[in-house]
């Protein structure tokens, strides 16, 4: 049964049977204390300091195993596929490039797609294919908005069974003058119900159904503040 704990940022940890992927490690530049979170696999989705720390995360086994760039790798179980993308809407003019990674775990698809900057195409789509749970980009600025998340969201059929909103400005964030709010977010999808959950456990069995409404899951996050 994966465990989902959010970070902070665009961080994530996904815990299952065959191990822990880190997603997208933080330096404590943005005025969060990622701590020393420990894992076997490091997905690194662009080269910019909010995403890219590797060196923070302590190993659980002799090596650490780091991916940042596209393709197809098989660790210790965990299959996980890197798709290119860019961070902006200049294919990488502007930001660079960027990878989303399909991660496939104890029977889930888990997508994130990074700090992704434009909407996706159908080769992208394609090679991404059925995702269980998107940890998708909401602040905008540097990467998708709130009404451009929804569309991504659509994009992607069928459509994920649980979102993960990351990527927005808090009152921790030393740099939120770049990013809007997850309330932003919600209002765009017409939620206000939503409330924080610690961590998610999820398993093919208790995702809902294809002919459910999408799952929207806010995580609190457990990153200290500098």
């Amino acid at each position: 049964m994966p465990e989902v704990q959010f970070l902070g940022h665009a961080c994530f940890r996904l815990r299952g049977r065959d191990g822990i992927v880190l997603c997208d490690p933080f330096s404590r530049s943005i005025g969060l204390d990622l701590g020393r979170p420990t894992a076997h696999i490091v997905t690194v989705s662009h080269d910019h300091a909010d995403h890219n720390n590797s060196a923070q995360v302590k190993p659980m086994r002799e090596k650490l195993f780091v991916v940042d760039s596209p393709g197809e790798y098989e660790i210790s179980g965990i299959l996980i596929t890197g798709i290119r993308t860019y961070h902006d809407k200049a294919q990488g003019a502007e930001r660079g490039v960027n990878t989303v990674f399909v991660i496939h775990m104890d029977d889930v698809v888990f997508c994130h797609l990074g700090d992704l900057g434009h909407e996706l195409t159908q080769a992208q789509l394609e090679a991404i294919g059925n995702v269980d749970v998107l940890f998708v980009p909401v602040g905008g600025g540097t990467t998708i908005g709130p009404a451009e998340a929804l569309n991504v969201i659509s994009q992607l059929e069928p459509r994920p069974r649980i979102v993960i909103p990351m990527h927005y400005a808090t009152a921790q964030l030393s740099f939120t003058h770049e990013l809007g709010t997850l309330e932003r977010f919600t209002h765009e999808l017409g939620r206000k119900d939503l409330v924080a959950e610690e961590k998610l456990n999820v398993t093919a069995a208790n995702l809902p159904a294809e002919n459910e409404e999408t799952r929207v899951v806010v995580l609190r996050a457990i990153s200290t503040q500098l």
